[in-house]
């Protein structure tokens, strides 16, 4: 938290930390969160214990977490760019544009923002990006707990939708099970054509003649 400390001494209240999950997955959207937290109170810690980059988490502790911070979060909000959006602005852009939505949906207007890697250009507030973000602010770290708790529960969903890709096991990222059921399927709506693994995918088949 000593970004946050750092912010809050020079007066910013209300830091608002942003990450997201799913930029490398293969199919389904880029989902961001923001999460403003009450940096101000002590125990803000030991409410949020085990809190770290959700990608070192179990699901449970996810889940548990995903609770906790909403619990005491000032205000948290997720964005959705869908795969198709993904194709169009790319993936950096589509996560742009999720955190900017993500932002928009903010009870409370921020004041600051922590980002992992991406600054958001046309963002009119200051803003501090670096690597491992989730690993050193917690309010990062909240924010990549609500992105990939989000992002893992609208994929599950959309295995109903889409049953012959297991979409609620490997979440649309480039397993085995992933590639064999492209190959016996081919491609969905969820799908990210500009993905190199998808367009090699649609050369063959047309080689091919699928």
């Amino acid at each position: 938290m000593q970004k946050e400390i750092a912010l809050l001494k020079q007066g910013y209240r209300f830091i608002a930390g942003l990450d997201e999950a799913g930029r490398g997955a293969w199919a389904g959207p880029v989902v961001a969160a923001a999460v403003i937290l009450p940096l101000d109170q002590i125990d803000l810690p030991a409410q949020l214990t085990g809190l770290r980059d959700s990608k070192t988490l179990t699901p449970k502790q996810r889940e548990r977490l995903f609770d906790q911070i909403h619990g005491v979060a000032i205000a948290a909000a997720a964005g959705v760019a869908s795969a198709e959006q993904v194709d169009t602005l790319n993936v950096v852009g589509a996560t742009r544009y999720a955190m900017a939505q993500a932002l928009d949906r903010l009870a409370i207007s921020p004041e600051y923002l922590l980002l992992d890697h991406i600054k958001l250009p046309d963002v009119d507030l200051p803003q501090d990006a670096f690597p491992k973000a989730d690993n050193i602010s917690l309010s990062v770290a909240a924010a990549s707990v609500i992105a990939k708790v989000t992002r893992d529960r609208l994929m599950a969903e959309y295995h109903h939708t889409y049953p012959d890709y297991a979409f609620d096991r490997h979440k649309g990222y480039g397993t085995q099970a992933h590639r064999t059921a492209l190959a016996q399927h081919g491609p969905c709506a969820l799908h990210r054509m500009s993905f190199a693994p998808l367009r090699g995918l649609l050369h063959l088949r047309y080689q091919l003649g699928q």
